[in-house]
């Protein structure tokens, strides 16, 4: 099985009301069906929800001196606003988890498969 990032982007800006409770608790309970599902068919592996870019910190090394600066690294309107990695047996099988996980959170998928690595 090979392993996949499917990741969440979110749009800076995006013009968009504010939730409702009962629309914040509908769309949690979509993720935690999603997640429940991804469970049982024993392609879950980890997810995660991030807090804002401009939370991020940047280490980088510079003429031998480690630097940290804030973040994000890239200045975009886009950002990776969570993810989830799971095992599927191909492509096709990422894209129906994928499609099931953007219908559940509302924000574009990204789907990338992990290289393999030897042990």
């Amino acid at each position: 099985m090979t392993q996949y990032l499917l990741s969440v982007h979110s749009v800076d800006g995006e013009a968009r009301d504010p939730m409702t409770d009962e629309e914040i608790q509908r769309s949690w309970k979509q993720i935690q069906v999603l997640n429940e599902e991804l469970k049982s068919a024993g392609a879950w592996l980890f997810s995660g929800r991030l807090h804002e870019p401009d939370t991020a910190t940047v280490v980088r090394i510079s003429d031998g001196e480690v630097l940290t600066t804030d973040g994000p690294f890239v200045e975009a309107r886009e950002h990776l606003g969570g993810f989830y990695i799971i095992e599927a047996e191909d492509l096709d099988a990422a894209l129906v988890w994928a499609s099931k996980a953007t219908a559940a959170v509302g924000k574009p998928i990204e789907v990338r498969p992990f290289a393999a690595t030897e042990a």
